[in-house]
């Protein structure tokens, strides 16, 4: 702590009180500015975490739509598959059948 011995003392205690309060002033607004800019960065993010929260919910969404009409084709793609097996039975069934008369018709001549 500075002693005060005379007038000059206490002009040169002035000046360096008041560069301290100039710094001190300085550094409170860089302080402020700095916040402004923080706060306003946090805005940003919390936006754009808002779009891809959104974003990400439409995906959801069109996968499950997805897996729905994947579902529903699969489920068609069985059908038709069941569908041509139902053909081929039937095709060998009456081709068992022809083969049966066939036989038939040879015994029947045979006596």
């Amino acid at each position: 702590m500075p002693t005060f011995v005379g007038r000059n003392t206490s002009i040169k205690y002035m000046t360096q009180s008041e560069k301290l309060l100039s710094t001190f002033q300085t550094r409170v607004r860089q302080m402020i500015l700095r916040f402004q800019e923080l706060k306003k960065e946090k805005e940003d993010l919390h936006a754009m975490m808002e779009a891809k929260d959104q974003r990400i919910k439409e995906l959801e969404e069109q996968i499950a739509q997805m897996q729905k009409e994947y579902e529903t084709l699969k489920m068609a793609r069985m059908m038709t598959i069941v569908d041509k097996d139902l053909d081929g039975a039937k095709e060998r069934v009456a081709r068992m059948i022809r083969d049966v008369n066939k036989c038939i018709t040879l015994l029947s001549d045979e006596k």
